[in-house]
């Protein structure tokens, strides 16, 4: 492979993400396409985001789970009224739900006496099964890959996965590994201390960010390695 591309929080712009895959010129037969996770929830079309990611996975794609695969699964695989609510009400995945046809009375709940709706949907079954099979981490000699972080004392081989989808400060200002981690799940904006300065975070402590906030009105980034070179889709 000549390149490693590296793309996190698609978020349901599958516009997007199509155009950044063109503008970087991704060929599966040349470029490693790894995929960090958050493909739905928030944006419009969260549906075709994973259709497209199992097709470019059929294609050699590396695709990881991100926390909003790991929130729609509880949502979607258990009773718990909390996870539903918290996936559903706060975190967007009544957007995902609308991509795959379904209508706010479809997904309403009482909120006297919880009980989940019943959502018949072959396509999202087969989604969600295909999401429930990511893996949380890719590490190779120089790089680890990650969604959210690596805990700074503890091996990743031994991190609870919770950790990995989840971590924010605790492993920006602590990591001092050798490995380069590349991750997504917080803004660069957050990391720049600038609000819209969406641009790759490149970290003093070998950390580089990429989610540029593209769901929220900022950017998708696409690092490519070993270059770090950055193609950007506003």
């Amino acid at each position: 492979m000549n390149r490693t591309l590296v793309i996190s929080d698609i978020h349901g712009e599958i516009e997007k993400f199509e155009q950044l895959l063109s503008d970087a010129k991704y060929t599966p037969e040349d470029d490693q396409l790894i995929l960090l996770g958050d493909y739905v929830d928030r944006g419009p079309n969260a549906k075709a985001v994973i259709e497209k990611v199992m097709s470019l996975q059929k294609a050699g794609a590396k695709v990881l789970k991100g926390n909003h695969e790991d929130m729609m699964i509880k949502a979607l695989t258990t009773d718990v009224e909390r996870s539903w609510n918290h996936w559903v009400k706060l975190c967007g995945g009544d957007k995902t739900l609308f991509s795959y046809g379904f209508s706010e009375n479809d997904i309403a709940v009482c909120a006297e006496d919880f009980q989940k709706p019943i959502l018949n949907s072959d396509t999202l079954q087969q989604h969600l099964k295909f999401v429930q099979g990511l893996e949380t981490y890719i590490e190779t000699t120089n790089y680890i890959f990650v969604h959210a972080g690596v805990h700074p004392m503890t091996p990743i081989s031994e991190t609870d996965p919770h950790i990995l989808l989840w971590i924010r400060d605790e492993f920006h200002k602590g990591y001092t590994g050798d490995k380069t981690v590349i991750f997504g799940h917080t803004e660069t904006s957050s990391l720049h201390g600038e609000t819209e300065n969406y641009k790759v975070f490149f970290g003093s402590n070998r950390i580089i960010g990429i989610d540029g906030g593209a769901v929220y009105g900022g950017q998708l980034n696409c690092l490519e390695l070993p270059s770090q070179k950055v193609y950007s889709v506003k």
